[in-house]
């Protein structure tokens, strides 16, 4: 087979495997509703509960980074997705809520594979395709929506023990497709006398800091809303899970199936003008989000008159769908970014900004459960979001955009 063709052939095996554990990665969206049930939690023990998964996938995005910059994505992937396969079978047999956590943190390592595969995938390709390249893998986010499409499905008919177990024999199929099909090349290894430290130094970088801060909205929101969305459709509107998930994969699947076309307008209009406009986007979705369900009276001259605003179950749909394709084409933007910026560091700097998204997504559903708790609000989640995408658009401004026409004759979407 030549180049391109193995090019080919790892961009299908690793978007599949990412997908893939992406969907293990936010199986307690759906399984977690009955296991709340069944344990009693409340709003912020629940969040904990969604949150775990996503702590451990976060902190070994950084070594898993370094590895795959210096054994190769191949034999890293094949390894973190062997690893995964007994945890995920075990947690149809936990019974107390510290199980559940324990056992969370070994399967969440399955998040992790989205800083094995940008790399793996990023060097197969030229500089001018990297951008759809690394689109195209991060599409695999949509197993967030696969998620709520097939477990739901699974728990009706089955109940939520059996989720579990289905997972574990998807993901040991997928290990042996990945290793059957993908590929090698000791050229994309960074030399051995590199050490952890040397490439930690970008660290330094306070661009790097910058992209932590645009990937924990893009991202860590993305992941935060994904495992927080079904039970939120069910208190607020009061679906069942099956048509809770149903409209909550509104949100996922744009969010992860449209990262592919983020990547393609990165390459064309260069990643600071779509990630501009992203978190504009983002600003007025979570600000229209926000506003809770209210009803207030006015004394009129006919007398006192009560009015209902907020959202109904189609509009909040309708701007979580624009807010699932907003953060696609961010979550794109940003690695373009790093791509442009690290071209011999893309393994290390991509695990440190994916951190900072994970960590944002274990952190947010811990928050969203802490305040509804604190207020009563559900959409006290979103007036959170709100406040650190206002972070982004200023920082953005007063590093980037002072110094970049966005719109005009010298913006970069006209000079290319």
């Amino acid at each position: 087979m030549n180049k391109q063709g193995q090019a080919l052939s790892v961009l299908i095996v690793s978007t599949l495997a990412f997908t893939v554990c992406f969907m293990v990665w936010m199986m307690f969206a759906v399984i977690g509703i009955p296991i709340r049930k069944t344990l009693g939690l409340n709003a912020t023990e629940f969040g904990l509960l969604t949150a775990m998964p996503v702590l451990s996938g976060s902190l070994v995005r950084v070594p898993l980074g370094i590895w795959t910059d210096r054994y190769g994505g191949r034999i890293v992937m094949a390894v973190l997705l062997a690893v995964t396969v007994p945890a995920i079978w075990l947690m149809a047999y936990a019974t107390e809520y510290w199980q559940f956590l324990v056992i969370g943190l070994v399967l969440g390592l399955a998040g992790g594979s989205f800083s094995v595969g940008t790399p793996y995938v990023a060097r197969w390709f030229s500089k001018q395709r990297q951008g759809f390249a690394m689109g195209v893998f991060g599409a695999g986010n949509s197993g967030a929506a696969v998620n709520k499409f097939v477990a739901p499905a699974i728990v009706v008919a089955f109940g939520w023990t059996m989720v579990p177990k289905v997972y574990a024999a998807i993901m040991l199929g997928t290990l042996i497709l990945f290793w059957f099909f993908s590929h090698s090349d000791p050229a994309h290894q960074v030399s051995k006398q590199t050490k952890f430290v040397d490439q930690l130094k970008a660290l330094k970088d306070p661009r790097v800091l910058k992209y932590c801060q645009y990937y924990s909205i893009v991202f860590g929101g993305y992941v935060a809303l994904s495992l927080w969305m079904v039970q939120y459709y069910v208190g607020e509107y009061g679906l069942d899970i099956r048509a809770a998930a149903l409209l909550a994969a509104c949100f996922s699947l744009p969010g992860g199936v449209l990262r592919a076309i983020g990547g393609w307008l990165s390459d064309k209009y260069g990643a600071h003008s779509v990630t501009w406009w992203v978190m504009w986007v983002s600003w007025i979705c979570l600000f229209l989000l926000s506003y809770p369900q209210t009803d207030f009276t006015i004394l009129t001259a006919n007398g006192p008159k009560t009015f209902h605003v907020g959202l109904n179950v189609y509009a909040f749909t309708g701007l979580m769908f624009l807010l699932g394709i907003a953060w696609a084409f961010g979550k794109a933007s940003t690695f373009k970014y790093i791509s442009d910026d690290y071209p011999h560091n893309i393994g290390t700097i991509s695990g440190i900004v994916g951190l900072a998204g994970g960590l944002g997504g274990f952190v947010l559903p811990i928050m969203f459960g802490a305040l509804m708790d604190l207020t009563g609000i559900r959409s006290s989640a979103f007036m959170l979001m709100y406040g650190v995408v206002w972070v982004s658009l200023i920082w953005m401004y007063w590093t980037e955009v002072r110094r970049t026409e966005v719109i005009g004759p010298r913006s970069q979407a006209f000079a290319r």
